[in-house]
């Protein structure tokens, strides 16, 4: 029973540290992305540093040789010479010269070595980061859409869209039609202006009548009397 209790305590604790990293992913994410970055860094720097020995080695090689030539044109003049205790010991220094030429050339070989590998690593290391850059934005992305969605489905301010589009389609044909019905207005208002002028001409004597006159009514009554009689 206390090992059951024990595995179950276990099991919530996993099952907690799992919801913490799952809620904080995106920034653990970048902080690991950043230590990454920090590494491959300092890989760079291992590389510079190889080089920079690689070609220290070549100089000294370089040197080592150029003493190992002069020694010897100095040796075959002293054999030239007779001098045989000179000429042994600019051979034993030769020798020696030899020796450190030697192993500078295979220090030369395991820096060319190392250098090519620590630069694949870098290329390697660099486009893996580059890669998970880019994850990193599309999560941080990701996680706004989810946070936006989350915001809708909560009925927040978002969520009313709906009716603030109503509210806006009403507005709009209520302010259409306050424009038709001043439109319509200034035109009534201009033929009222124009039929009034018309009938003030028309009343002057200046152009056809607009309709019959008292004169022409009691002219029309006064036939229509007399032929009664």
């Amino acid at each position: 029973m206390f090992n059951s209790i024990l595995t179950l305590i276990r099991g919530r604790a996993h099952d907690a540290e799992q919801a913490f990293i799952d809620r904080n992913a995106v920034p653990l994410l970048a902080q690991q992305i950043r230590d990454a970055a920090v590494g491959i860094q300092s890989a760079r720097r291992a590389v510079a540093i190889a080089v920079a020995q690689n070609e220290q080695e070549k100089s000294y090689y370089s040197a080592i040789v150029g003493r190992i030539a002069d020694l010897e044109s100095r040796a075959v003049a002293a054999l030239q010479k007779g001098n045989d205790e000179l000429a042994r010991e600019a051979a034993e220094a030769i020798a020696q010269l030899e020796a450190e030429r030697d192993a500078s050339e295979r220090a030369q070989a395991q820096f060319a070595q190392t250098i090519g590998k620590l630069k694949a690593t870098v290329r390697a290391s660099e486009a893996r980061l580059q890669e998970l850059q880019r994850g990193e934005r599309l999560a941080r992305a990701t996680q706004q859409t989810q946070k936006l969605n989350a915001s809708c489905d909560d009925n927040s301010g978002l969520a009313n869209l709906d009716e603030a589009e109503e509210t806006l389609a009403r507005l709009q044909a209520y302010q259409t039609r306050c424009e038709v019905a001043a439109s319509v207005m200034k035109e009534m208002d201009a033929a009222s202006r124009q039929a009034t002028i018309i009938e003030k001409l028309a009343n002057a004597g200046f152009g056809a009548p607009l309709g019959p006159s008292a004169d022409e009514v009691l002219t029309r009554l006064r036939q229509r009397m007399n032929s009664a009689v």
